[in-house]
């Protein structure tokens, strides 16, 4: 009996992250109206965009290298970046944004995500061949 392969649920986190990442990159104010960094009608400044370009690029390497890792180790420790990624956001986006209700979102958003992926951190490992009933064991 085999284990099945379930690393396809890390990686398609790690798809949706990359995704996400791509869009706010080529669109800030998908990630500034949420977060109320900018106001409806408002465009950002050149320091908005650095952020959410900087904030895209972090979370494109770590969307990539959960969906394209070998499993097991290198797999979890990819989605162990993400999880420590999103604890990093829940800090400073659930304490630093300038509007309560923005805090409140951001703060839903990355625990949701961050523990999305910790739960997946199972599913990171290879599928292992299982013992035959009636196989000889190991040291027996």
């Amino acid at each position: 009996m085999t284990r099945h392969d379930l690393t396809w649920i890390p990686r398609l986190l790690g798809a949706v992250t990359a995704g996400y990442s791509v869009a706010i990159t080529v669109k800030p104010e998908l990630f500034l109206r949420p977060t109320k960094l900018i106001g409806e009608g408002e465009q950002p400044t050149t320091g908005q965009r650095a952020l959410t370009m900087a904030i895209g690029g972090r979370d494109l390497v770590s969307g990539l290298a959960m969906l394209l890792a070998p499993g097991g180790t290198p797999l979890r420790t990819a989605v162990a970046v993400r999880v420590g990624a999103d604890l990093a956001d829940l800090a400073v986006l659930g304490s630093q944004l300038p509007d309560q209700d923005a805090r409140e979102k951001a703060t839903m958003v990355a625990a949701g995500w961050g523990a999305l992926c910790a739960l997946s951190l199972p599913a990171a490992d290879l599928p292992r061949k299982g013992l035959r009933r009636g196989a000889a064991r190991p040291g027996r």
